[in-house]
């Protein structure tokens, strides 16, 4: 018997004074239901939604993008094989997810391309139908090995791109930076933005996530595949093209693109090509309190207070656009759990592996500040909660938020967490921000 129900029948005393011992405790257990099941149903009940709603179609307004954004998490892989496709849709619909961040996540896209791809189409229809609103979002990443020539260029990504239709594969070399310039990534090679095998890929990879039904691609790090394409013109070919491509094909007619851009953001010409930017939260550990870290203005090359401004995807102007900060993913260093690692280690490890290794009231207690800081520092950011991310470590190799269960025995169980932060942001007036 919890605190509330000891206090609610042992101390009233009309209770007491009135009632058999008898119907005293049957009293209390008919209370002890009543909590439990408002309890239950406050746990599986999303929090409000901000004024303007979820609703697009081949443009979006700013309004309607951070009410996306504002509840937005990172789901690793939920359709190629992470974790418990049934629960991970329970979750999302429970906490109130409307941006599904990373959803689907090939790494090395080009193994296992199409299989993937047919995995996906049967899995993705399960979580539009549970909720029609609902984004889910892609990778394009910035790697590629060289697998990629197993795979066959479709006649349509040729005849797309102004090309005269041929039947070969795609070329690895062609991808890639040339010698002299080439950057590896892991096994793989960072590729060339400014290639026309690299559109062909990218153009490839964007319009089969389009076709599935997702409606978001992250296109990673961005900034570093634009050596040769320094006024991001030719990003601009290619993102114009996925988004022709998406206003053909795509639910509602559109993709935002997004992609981590450490120098505030891809301009070209004054026009935004991004439709939000997106960055690691840059955690910075507190040396002075064991496994403590904090959230910082300057501190590395974190994106507060400099997403770059312009004219949108959609057509509205701004200062600066909104954007997204994650936990990041990217290893573990020589001195896991350790301070001063150096460089963006947090207590030894990446950010989301830190995150998994504290305390679950630590990890409400952080989730609650990060999201304060944020909205607080720059009303431009939102926080990406946590749901599903590759951890690296011994001893955690995923970090889940779902609750656990036989379906995620692992699970750590922060799905009340988040669900509670974006409660109580439901209550507040959004931060002001200039107006250009």
């Amino acid at each position: 018997m919890n605190q509330r129900l000891r206090n609610y029948c042992g101390n009233n005393r009309l209770v007491r004074g009135s009632l058999t011992a008898r119907s005293l405790i049957g009293l209390c257990l008919a209370v002890a239901g009543l909590l439990a099941g408002r309890c239950a149903n406050a746990a599986e009940t999303p929090p409000a939604t901000r004024p303007g709603g979820y609703q697009f179609d081949r443009t979006i307004s700013r309004e309607v993008l951070e009410n996306y954004l504002s509840r937005s998490i990172t789901i690793e892989g939920m359709f190629n094989g992470r974790g418990d496709l049934d629960d991970n849709i329970r979750m999302l619909k429970s906490i109130g997810v409307k941006y599904a961040g990373r959803s689907l996540c090939l790494w090395g896209a080009e193994n296992n391309f199409l299989a993937n791809l047919e995995r996906a189409r049967e899995q993705v229809p399960k979580a539009i139908a549970a909720d029609p609103e609902l984004i889910l979002e892609a990778c394009v990443f910035e790697t590629v090995s060289p697998r990629v020539e197993r795979i066959a260029v479709p006649d349509w990504v040729f005849t797309a791109l102004g090309q005269p239709v041929e039947k070969r594969n795609f070329i690895y070399t062609n991808i890639i930076y040339p010698v002299g310039q080439r950057r590896a990534m892991g096994n793989a090679q960072v590729p060339d933005a400014s290639r026309l095998e690299t559109q062909l890929w990218f153009y490839y990879q964007a319009a089969s996530y389009i076709d599935l039904g997702f409606e978001a691609i992250h296109f990673g790090q961005v900034e570093i595949m634009n050596r040769n394409d320094r006024d991001n013109a030719q990003w601009e070919h290619l993102l114009t093209l996925v988004r022709a491509y998406a206003a053909k094909h795509a639910r509602r007619h559109m993709v935002l693109c997004n992609g981590h851009t450490p120098s505030g953001g891809l301009v070209h010409d004054g026009r935004l090509l991004l439709d939000f930017h997106a960055f690691p939260l840059r955690i910075k550990e507190n040396p002075d309190k064991a496994q403590d870290a904090i959230l910082q203005v300057g501190f590395s090359d974190g994106i507060y207070g400099h997403s770059k401004g312009g004219i949108t995807p959609s057509g509205w102007k701004c200062e600066h656009l909104p954007y997204l900060v994650e936990l990041d993913n990217w290893g573990v260093s020589r001195t896991p759990g350790q301070a001063s690692a150096g460089g963006t280690w947090v207590w030894g490890y990446d950010e989301i592996t830190w995150f998994a290794h504290q305390s679950k009231q630590y990890r409400a207690d952080w989730l609650k500040y990060a999201w304060d800081w944020v909205r607080k520092t720059d009303p431009n950011g939102y926080l990406q909660m946590p749901g599903s991310r590759t951890a690296s470590s011994p001893d955690i190799h995923w970090y889940y938020a779902n609750n656990p269960s036989p379906a995620v025995p692992n699970g750590l169980g922060d799905e009340e967490a988040i669900r509670a932060v974006w409660a109580a942001d439901s209550t507040q007036p959004r931060p002001s921000r200039p107006t250009p």
